[in-house]
């Protein structure tokens, strides 16, 4: 397995250590995670751009309702997390 130097803020390295988490583990983890995400935003993207093409920009009217959609769901999302 190739090794790679990574360089950490000392609040964080203190934290690991006072913890004592596997750095490594952390890394791997969050830079998969980070990965897919940008993957899945590509993807996302790239899915937008083929809908609009098909379908056309959304109208103002169209936005707004898209908004207040996502709001109330971001609403009881975080009333389920309390």
């Amino acid at each position: 397995m190739p090794r790679m130097q990574v360089y950490l803020p000392d609040d964080l390295y203190s934290q690991v250590k006072r913890r004592g988490l596997s750095a490594s583990e952390l890394l791997q983890g969050a830079i998969r995670a980070e990965l897919r995400r940008r993957q899945l935003s590509a993807e996302t993207d790239r899915y937008l751009e083929a809908l609009i093409a098909e379908v056309g920009e959304p109208s103002a009217s169209e936005v707004s309702k898209a908004n207040a959609v996502a709001r109330r769901i971001r609403g009881r999302q975080a009333r389920k997390a309390s």
